[in-house]
Order: structure tokens, then sequence, then C-alpha cells
């Protein structure tokens, strides 16, 4: 661990929160409807998509009805993309002749991508023609955002409206979020990318020649494009299988930053925007610093765990005073060029985020390396998380806080205004129970099974945490991976795709229906018995009580993996 490194980490977290409030009141303004600078060039193009679609704007859905249209649009997303992949082979945009995707891989594929998980049981390069990459992947890349934020949206508007029985239009708010705020943005960072050297083109793959003489193909294709909204949309789905960490993904210091920045940049800015939509920025900022402790604390975990390498070396009889221990740190699995600090940074971040974007492989990481982001994603990705997804997976675990709250006190517990009965408790609490249950679930099948066992590629505790990253992953709609486990198979395909469904859909529909409840309550002015919910005494139980609920549910899996693992890597036994 050195100096640099932490200023590396501190800047970063400098940037989010510079960002927060600018990005969180123009998205404020999006969402409300309200004139922004880019509404000259984008109210035709709405008002257009809705003359079209047979939209009414200004007529508003109930919980149930917003979640229909979510649930429908995502069908045909899926039905889509499935017959896309499918029949790529006879459509155009494919110069290198990628064969047909097989039906089970295409399965998977269509739900990770409308889910925004971006799970990638392929290489990109060698599978997706330009034409899937481009009209398939990377536009659910911007639907699948759209919808996070959308359901995000939804559920602040419980809190803040009174005695409603509408939380807003499902079809209007992915509208406005595509075309004001994500596709903008993307196209800017697209350009930059461009310029860090990342390829954008419509051309055949190119054939070189090594300096050892030998031949080598370089892939390329529209990958700026993609690579923009799959960092800005916390999607991580790479054009090509190494993801960022393939130089022509993430070419440069900048290009890594810049995409680090884009991670966290619409997750920390919802948080301001809940603020200001309840009448209170600084219960935002109260949500924001719980999100900021929870990363900070997992992101010096990693940076130490991976600075202090491997204690192996020592027992070969390297010179300590000259070894990796001392001077690097473990850097396998690592690109030279991020070094320690940002690749512990970045695995932070991506699994803080539902991105799943990686520019080092998480399986080459020591134990209490890869636990880190193994527990981020068992958390629900609320540590900032997902476009959306952070934000309201962090406001359940608000109520069960508040919930607890009122238990030690006495009374009813009441959360921005809004008393919090036994029906939201209970819908809350079936959201959040949905994510251990698949995820501890599958992984206790996929260990019982020949099929599961087959595609691991480690024995002892490092295999075990192969197959429950996998299943913790996608459940989370992560789509990162340990990278040792071979998931291109029938049984993973499947099971795979059937962990996302449940991560995704299972988790909106209870959300939704503490939304709608919500925004039917009467808001309630605070009193001198109410607990006050933006302060640091709020932060920290609200910490707490994430902390309690992850340790009870996820250490037995944890213990049968990295932290065995870690021990018995410290008495010499490598797997």
């Amino acid at each position: 661990m050195t100096a640099n490194g932490f200023l590396q980490i501190a800047c970063f977290f400098l940037i989010i929160l510079a960002l927060t409030k600018p990005l969180g009141g123009y998205m404020l303004r999006v969402f409300s409807g309200e004139w922004v600078f880019l509404s000259p060039l984008m109210r035709p193009i709405e008002k257009l998509f809705y003359r079209l679609a047979g939209v009414d704007e200004k007529a508003e859905q109930d919980w149930k009805n917003y979640g229909i249209s979510m649930l429908v649009f995502s069908l045909v997303g899926f039905i889509t993309l499935y017959i896309l992949q499918r029949a790529q082979l006879f459509l155009p945009l494919n110069p290198q002749g990628m064969d047909n995707v097989a039906p089970d891989l295409a399965f998977n594929t269509s739900i990770s991508f409308i889910s925004n998980t971006n799970w990638q049981n392929y290489g990109g390069e060698s599978t997706m023609s330009y034409l899937t990459q481009m009209a398939g992947l990377t536009v659910h890349n911007f639907l699948s955002a759209a919808t996070g934020i959308a359901l995000a949206i939804a559920l602040c508007r419980g809190f803040a409206r009174n005695v409603s029985k509408t939380i807003g239009n499902f079809w209007v708010d992915m509208t406005r979020c595509t075309l004001y705020i994500l596709l903008p943005v993307s196209f800017i960072i697209a350009l930059l990318l461009v310029w860090q050297g990342i390829p954008q083109n419509l051309g055949a793959y190119v054939d070189a020649t090594t300096l050892e003489g030998a031949k080598q193909t370089l892939a390329q294709g529209p990958v700026a494009s993609q690579i923009a909204i799959k960092m800005f949309g916390t999607n991580g789905g790479g054009f090509f299988n190494a993801n960022a960490a393939h130089p022509y993904e993430n070419p440069t210091a900048l290009s890594n930053l810049v995409q680090m920045v884009l991670i966290f940049a619409i997750a920390a800015a919802l948080t301001n925007v809940f603020g200001r939509m309840v009448g209170n920025p600084l219960q935002g900022w109260a949500l924001f610093g719980a999100m900021s402790v929870l990363f900070l604390a997992g992101t010096l975990v990693v940076y130490a765990a991976e600075s202090a390498g491997n204690p192996a070396f020592a027992a070969l009889g390297v010179d300590q005073s000259a070894s990796v221990l001392q001077t690097g740190g473990n850097m396998e699995g690592k690109e030279a060029r991020f070094g320690i600090a940002n690749s512990a940074l970045f695995a932070a971040i991506t699994t803080d985020a539902s991105c799943g974007a990686v520019n080092g492989m998480h399986d080459s990481f020591t134990p209490l390396g890869g636990m880190i982001p193994l527990i981020n994603m068992e958390l629900g990705e609320i540590v900032f998380g997902g476009v959306g997804s952070g934000l309201y997976g962090m406001l359940l675990f608000a109520i069960v806080a508040m919930f607890v709250a009122g238990l030690m006190v006495g009374r009813t517990p009441e959360y921005v205004g809004k008393k919090l009965e036994s029906y939201e408790v209970k819908m809350t609490m079936l959201a959040i129970l949905i994510l251990p249950f698949s995820m501890l679930g599958f992984t206790a099948l996929a260990l019982l099974m020949p099929a599961g066992l087959a595609g691991i590629s480690n024995n002892g505790p490092h295999g075990f945490s192969e197959i429950l990253y996998a299943y913790t992953s996608t459940t989370a709609n992560n789509g990162s991976a340990f990278a040792g486990l071979n998931g291109n198979t029938f049984f993973y395909n499947l099971t795979l795709g059937f962990a996302m469904l449940l991560g995704r859909f299972a988790m909106i529909v209870p959300m939704l229906a503490v939304a709608g409840s919500l925004a039917m309550k009467k808001s309630v002015p605070p009193s001198s018995g109410t607990f006050p919910t933006d302060n640091g005494l709020f932060v920290a139980l609200l910490v707490g009580v994430i902390a309690i609920v992850g340790g009870l549910t996820f250490f037995p899996a944890l213990a049968l993996g990295p932290i065995v693992e870690h021990t018995l890597m410290q008495a010499g036994t490598l797997f």
C-alpha cells in the first residue's frame, strides 16, 4: 500500500462527490418534466415517441400498471434479442461470418442483457456479429439501465407523494431517461474513448504479424459506443472477452479513470434526487454517507489484501526485502499499466455497482481480495449500486433499519414522513430475502450436481468460491465472474439465467408494491419522538443493520470459501 495508491482512491471519491449534486439536480428536472438545456433538441423527439407508441405523457399509472408495463417491455426485449442472436448468420453487418448463437447461450444472454446483468458465457469478439453487438446488446445497455432508473424514481415518488394512487408513468420515465441522460452522456464519452484509442468501425478483423513472425488476428468493431453505455449504465458487458482489461476497451490511465467514474455517477446522483424529492436534501446525503462508508471500507480491504500478496513466495526462499511481497504485492491477473491500487479500486467499484466490468481477473485475487467483491454483491449491490437498483435496494434496507429502531423505542417506525406498517415491512423483507434464496439455493444445487461440479477449474474452497460467485453475481445482476468457472454449458446457462430473472424481477415487484403503498399514505410531519434520519446516527444504524443482515445470511458460505482459503494460504496450502 502506497501514498500514491491512497491518493488515487481519494481523487476518485472526490470526483464522485463533486458530481453528485449537479447531476442529481439535472436528473430531477428531467423526471419532473421541467425544461433543461437539451429540451430544444430532445423534446420534439420525445413527443414523437409518445405519439407513435400511443402514450399519454400526462396519464400516470398505479404501481401494478407500472410494473406490468415494465414486465411486458422486458419480455418483448427478451424475445427480440433471442431471435437476433439465433439468426445473426443470415443478417447483415457480420463480416467475420459469426455463426448463430446456440439456443441455451442465447437464452442466457437475452436474460442477461434485459436484466442489466450482462453476464457473458461467451467471448464477444468470437461469438457476436456487429449487428448483434449494436442492435442487440448495446441497445439493451440503454434500455435496461433506463428501466432500473425509472423504477428507482417510482420508489422515490412513493416516499415523496401525499395520498396518491399513482407513482408515475413507466413509458415516460424510461423515454426521458434514455433521451436526456443516457444517450447524450454516452455520445460524448464515446468520442472521448475514441480519442483515447478505442476502435469504432465496421471493418473486418485485421491480420497482423508479430515481432516474432507469428500471425495474430486483431479484433475490432463498434467498440467505443458500447463501452460508453456499458459503464454509464452499469451494464458491464464487454465487446471483448477480456472486458476492461483489454487494451481496445481500456487503453490508458485516463480511460480507466473515466470508466470508473461513469460506473458510480448515476447511482451517487440518485441519492441527491431522493433527498430533493422528499424535500430534505440531507436525507439523500445520509444515504450517500452510508454508501460511502461501505465503499471505502471494502476498497481498503481489497487494496490491503492485494498489496500483501501471497506468503507462499517467502516459502520459496525468495529474499523478502526484494520480493514481490514487499515491492509489488499480488500482480497475478492484473494489468501492469493499472497496478494494484487501480485494480483493487476497480474491483470494489464494479461489484459495489451492478456493473460487472473488470480490469483484472477476480479469480486471481487473494482470498480476502476476492471476498470483498463477493460481499458487495451479496448485500444486493446497495453500495451506490446499479443505476436505480442501488438506490431502491438501499431504501429497502432503510425501511428495515427504521423498523428495528421502532422496535427498540416501542413506536410505529417512520421514514421521511411515511409510517412504515406491516405491509411495507413484509414486502421489503420479501424483496431482500429473494437474493439469498437464489444465491445460496442455486449454489447448493450446483454443488450437488455433476454438471455443476464439472464447471469449476479449482478444487477445494476456491472452487466453491467460483460457483458461489457466479450465482451471487447473476442474482445481484452484476455480471462479473471469477473467471475460473466454465459457464457455457446447458446447466449453467439455464440456472444462471433463472438466477438473473429472480434477482431482477422477483425483487422489483414487491419493491413497487412498497412504492404504491407509501404513495397512498399521508405524509406525517416530524415530531419530538421522530427518529432523525438525516444525520450520522442514522448512517451508523443503517450501516450496522446492513452488516448484521449480511453477516447472519452469508457468513457460513463465506467461511466455506474465501475465509478458509485465506487461512489455508497462510499455512502454505494453495488451490
